[in-house]
């Protein structure tokens, strides 16, 4: 009998297939991204209701396994490694509903669940917006490599930064001011390999689940689209928190 080798394509492959299976399970009206920063008008689900059964909690379940990475050190992500709940984000930085939620309300989110060991943020480079956008999310690797993602995050969607204001030499100016000591190395992270194959990791998984539009988000797997109030992600962490506690107390 031959033995079948599982080569890195074929994992992937596999991997994609379920995430492909999972997604269509979830119903049309939850769709990732269904469409381009949504504004968040839309009535919400109180986020102190008592959390119900939901019988697509399964297909969250599944999502929140194969798309949270909890990896030690990421650079990328906020919050402890083995929070209950993951937020993943995938955002471009000339999407300016991306910037609302980095600039009102991650700050909330991370006061309130982040800084209480609920919550992990972990933020995914997807950019749709072309060659700026391509290049600006490669910068944010890059300032990750020396501790300063988060710092430069923030400094890069202080404002909406357009075209130009994306190019090489004020994405170093920006990383000085948010903190990044050698600006040499940042500019040759930049434009290294490994960024490039960092942000493309980033946006095979976001296409794979279906994003089309930014920002998206999973909250404990629960697709969630557009910049949504907070109220909304309130719910959808008081939801995903119950469920793992629910799940911790019968032993699964």
């Amino acid at each position: 009998m031959s033995t079948r080798v599982s080569t890195p394509s074929r994992r992937l492959a596999a991997i994609g297939a379920i995430i492909a299976l999972v997604v269509a399970v979830v119903a049309a009206g939850i769709a990732i991204a269904k469409s381009s920063g949504d504004s968040g008008e839309k009535k919400s689900s109180a986020a102190g209701a008592e959390p119900s059964f939901d019988p697509q909690q399964p297909t969250y379940d599944q999502l929140e396994k194969l798309t949270s990475r909890r990896e030690n050190g990421d650079p990328l992500a906020i919050g402890k490694k083995d929070a209950p709940v993951v937020l993943v984000e995938y955002a471009d930085y000339q999407c300016s509903y991306c910037g609302r939620f980095t600039r009102e309300t991650q700050p909330e989110l991370i006061k309130k669940y982040v800084d209480e060991g609920v919550l992990r943020i972990e933020f995914r480079n997807f950019p749709i917006f072309g060659k700026d956008s391509e290049r600006a999310a490669r910068a944010s690797w890059a300032a990750g490599r020396q501790g300063r993602f988060q710092q430069f995050h923030d400094e890069l969607f202080a404002k909406l930064r357009k075209g130009d204001a994306l190019a090489e030499d004020k994405l170093v100016d920006l990383a000085g001011k948010a903190g990044v000591k050698d600006l040499d190395r940042f500019r040759e992270d930049l434009n290294g390999s490994a960024a490039a194959a960092a942000v493309k990791k980033d946006q095979d998984e976001g296409y794979s689940l279906g994003v089309k539009s930014t920002p998206s988000f999973l909250v404990g797997g629960r697709p969630l689209a557009g910049a949504q109030p907070l109220k909304e992600f309130e719910a959808a962490i008081t939801q995903a928190k119950a469920v793992k506690e629910a799940a911790g107390k019968s032993g699964k």
